[in-house]
Formats: structure tokens, sequence, C-alpha cells
């Protein structure tokens, strides 16, 4: 019999080693097959919480933030648009890029999450922002992925025009600070096993081999 998991996948959307991070799970699992029965939840991190409207300019928040100058972020970023796309992910790195506030993306999310659409609206959404370019937190790019996913475009304008899911993201947000977070993506399995970073598809097919193994009943 497949063993149940119960992945927590905690991650923000402009988060790029996000991408790479659930490219790898999902691959893995599909190498790992009947092994293990895996749902996937998404939960929120913003790695910029007071980011402000409109957003910044990507090369300049990374230089505040990180201290990276240009010839390093050049470097990181080829790196990363490398990795994503051996997982079959276009990263567009453009000229002049931005980085966006999250928290209506989670507020989405959260809302797919009660609809059995999350993994749908987070792929759309990384779609929307690494490949397309888009600002995920303009309302207008958010419905479209809401409808991209299969959900119904009007109650997801409804939902953001009206603040629902604020209290229910930032208490999400709270407890996996809490239970020690503090970088994404993190993958907490089975409440027990947590695996940092975006890893390559064979840790954490290794990975899941492992747990699953330890989860056998003996």
């Amino acid at each position: 019999m497949p063993i149940p998991l119960k992945i927590d996948f905690v991650s923000d959307v402009v988060c790029p080693w996000c991408v790479i991070g659930l490219f790898g799970l999902e691959t893995a699992l599909k190498n790992v097959g009947d092994l293990v029965d895996a749902t996937i939840a998404f939960q929120p991190f913003e790695l910029n919480p007071d980011m402000p409207s409109g957003g910044q300019d990507i090369s300049e928040h990374i230089a505040e933030k990180y201290g990276a100058d240009a010839a390093r972020s050049t470097v990181n970023r080829d790196a990363i648009r490398d990795r994503a796309a051996a997982l079959g992910f276009a990263m567009n790195f453009r000229s002049g890029a931005r980085i966006y506030n999250s928290f209506d993306a989670h507020r989405l999310l959260y809302w797919a999450g009660t609809k059995g659409r999350q993994v749908e609206v987070q792929h759309a959404l990384f779609a929307a922002y690494f490949t397309n370019g888009r600002d995920i937190a303009d309302a207008d790019t958010l419905v479209e992925a809401a409808y991209t996913a299969g959900l119904n475009p009007i109650a997801a304008r409804t939902i953001l025009n009206n603040g629902t899911y604020a209290d229910e993201v930032r208490s999400e947000e709270r407890r996996w600070r809490q239970e020690g977070v503090t970088a994404v993506p993190t993958i907490v399995i089975n409440d027990r096993y947590f695996i940092s970073g975006g890893q390559e598809s064979a840790t954490f097919e290794r990975a899941l081999r492992s747990i699953a193994a330890d989860l056998t009943p003996k």
C-alpha cells in the first residue's frame, strides 16, 4: 500500500528557488510512483512583507537586501534560469524587472486550497511572474491565474476585493515562523521531516524513499 504523505510546501510566489523546489519535488513524486500517496498544501511565507504597491526594481532590491553586485546577480540568475529550464520551466529574467508584494497572491492560494486547486494556481502564479513578467500584486493578474487554474474568475475577484482570507494567511505565516521556518522553500512532510531549499529532484527522491521506508510498518 502507498505510504500517505502530507506535504506542507512553505514558499513565496516571488521566490525563484521555490519554483525549482516545487518542480524538483513534483519530478521526484513522479519517479517514486505508487510508493507514496502525497498531497501538497502550499503555506504562505512573505520574503518582503513590507514591499510597497508598485514593487521595486529587482536589481536594486537584491543589491539592498543581499549586497550582491551586478556581476554576482547575473551569475546567480543564470544558474537559477538553467536549473529551472532543466525542470521544464521557463524563467525569463528581464531588464527592469520588478519584485512585488505577494500577500494577495497568498490569499488567492488560500482560497484555491478550499477548492482543491492550489497546485494549479501556484503553477499559474509562477508562470505569470517568472515567465511572463506580470505583476502578481495586480488583481487582474491574480484573477487570470485563478481562471487558468480552473477557478471562477468572478469569485476570485470578489475575494480579492473584499480582503477575504487576510486573517487566515497572517495566522498561517505566524505559525510557520513559530515552527522555525526562516527561509523558503521549506518542505515539511507529515509534520516531522523537514527539507530546506530548492534541492535537485534526485535529492527529493532519496528523501521521499527514505521517509517512506521509515514510515512503513515493521
